[in-house]
């Protein structure tokens, strides 16, 4: 089995309100979700209107697969019109098979 711990940061510069960022970072996390049936949660700046941390955890039997999984995930957040990423930290763990 692999793991991946991925971490992204985002900004939201059109976002002027708590709810305007949380009706973009719903609709991210569930298209995601959706896709890719992977866990996915905020996990940081849930005050502040124009900053976003979304964590997500992937598990799968093969590392190349588990590489794909992350490239997709990356795509629909850099498709996503209302926010940036400003840091992407993916980690890879390897686990026993």
């Amino acid at each position: 089995m692999t793991f991946a711990l991925v971490v992204a940061r985002l900004h939201l510069p059109q976002a002027r309100s708590l709810k305007q960022k949380r009706r973009v970072i719903k609709s991210l996390m569930d298209r995601i979700h959706q896709r890719y049936r992977i866990s996915i949660a905020e996990t940081a700046f849930h005050d502040a209107h124009q900053r976003a941390e979304i964590a997500m955890a992937i598990v799968h039997r093969s590392e190349h697969e588990l590489d794909k999984i992350v490239a997709g995930v990356r795509r629909l957040f850099d498709l996503e019109p209302e926010a940036e990423v400003t840091e992407w930290l993916p980690e890879l763990l390897e686990g026993a098979s």
